[in-house]
């Protein structure tokens, strides 16, 4: 193999390959980064066998071959390169990487062994979607699925269509964000539940990306394909929560505050909640009054008086400090509605006018 890339679109591949090689000691060849230079192209390939990606570099091929390069070493050595250019060449079972001034030799490994990317010849379903859609509805959610595999079905997002709309949702059995994209062609989108550990990378892969994305599934893996870029990722087999039943239709308190001001007293409150991330909201529309009281017997304790517009029924509920706070990472409006059922029922948070997201949160004991 011999051939030239240009060092920012090289860097860029392996870099985001980089993060899906995996450690397997069964398959050391895992931990590596596949080249295959074929025609004008190179291909960058990594999987963990949960999650792979191949990226298309246009490239100068002047003898096409396949060979494994640990991706940690590769990585590290190309944010060094300042030149334009780097040649990569396959020598006695190395890989010598040059440029203008420099010169580097990494070990290969066998390629034999590295595993294709799954192709999903038989799909169950298929659709065309932006990819700052497909973006904004995984980050909107992601921070609230379960961080345990003991139960995967909710340590995951789950995906689905319907009324032009796609839907994704989150829960961690305490809380629940669910965000919903407008979608056309309008069409119904069998439900789909892609690992949590996933979300990050696809998030980052495209990120960058402007276009379309085709989405492609089957009953275990989903595909994103855009030009000279193919992740696949395998899916959860199981049943997600019917989640809808439990977010209530009415609310007999209600608080509208500008977001900045609840952030901000969040932000105070943080410094003094206890080992449980415990804060206490209190909403009292009579005296006109919304506070967030903080104690920690070993620092101290805390209240804040929170501008707000507030109605109906007063209510005094302890919630986990961080399961409200990371909600509004997800709300683009300048204020946020936080609506009450009564004791013991969740709370419920969407920015003022905007349906697209809702957040759910249990309180805990009193």
């Amino acid at each position: 193999m011999k051939v030239e890339c240009v060092k920012e679109k090289i860097r860029n591949a392996v870099m985001l390959a980089e993060k899906m090689t995996g450690k397997n000691l069964s398959l050391p060849v895992l931990g590596s980064i596949l080249f295959l230079a074929k025609g004008k192209v190179l291909k960058v390939r990594a999987t963990n066998l949960d999650i792979g990606i191949e990226i298309e570099v246009p490239s100068k091929v002047d003898k096409e071959g396949v060979v494994a390069i640990p991706g940690g070493v590769l990585n590290n050595l190309l944010s060094t390169v300042d030149d334009k250019s780097v040649f990569f060449e396959f020598q006695n079972d190395n890989i010598v990487i040059k440029t203008k001034n420099s010169r580097a030799l990494i070990k290969s490994l066998p390629h034999d062994d590295f595993p294709t990317l799954p192709s999903i010849s038989q799909k169950r379903e298929s659709i065309e979607i932006s990819a700052e859609k497909l973006v904004l509805g995984l980050r909107s959610v992601w921070y609230s699925a379960a961080t345990s595999e003991i139960k995967p079905e909710i340590a995951s997002i789950y995906m689905y269509g319907e009324n032009g709309e796609i839907f994704f949702v989150a829960t961690d059995s305490f809380r629940l964000a669910e965000k919903k994209i407008d979608f056309i062609p309008a069409k119904t989108i069998s439900p789909i539940i892609i690992p949590l550990k996933n979300a990050p990378d696809i998030i980052r892969v495209f990120d960058t990306i402007s276009g379309d994305v085709r989405v492609s599934f089957n009953n275990s893996q989903i595909s994103f394909e855009t030009s000279g870029l193919y992740l696949t990722s395998r899916v959860v087999d199981g049943i997600f929560p019917d989640y809808k039943q439990i977010i209530p239709n009415d609310f007999k308190t209600e608080a509208v505050v500008l977001k900045q001001d609840i952030v901000n007293a969040l932000k105070s409150t943080a410094m003094f909640k206890d080992k449980f991330n415990q804060i206490s909201i209190l909403i009292d529309p009579q005296n006109k009054k919304l506070e967030i009281h903080s104690k920690n017997p070993d620092i101290g304790e805390n209240v804040i008086r929170v501008d707000a517009a507030l109605s109906g029924d007063t209510l005094n509920l302890n919630f986990n400090h961080k399961y409200i706070f990371d909600c509004f990472q997800s709300i683009g409006r300048d204020s946020v509605s936080l609506q009450f059922n009564g004791e013991a029922r969740p709370m419920i948070i969407r920015g003022v006018g905007d349906t697209s997201f809702t957040y759910l949160v249990m309180p805990l004991n009193q």
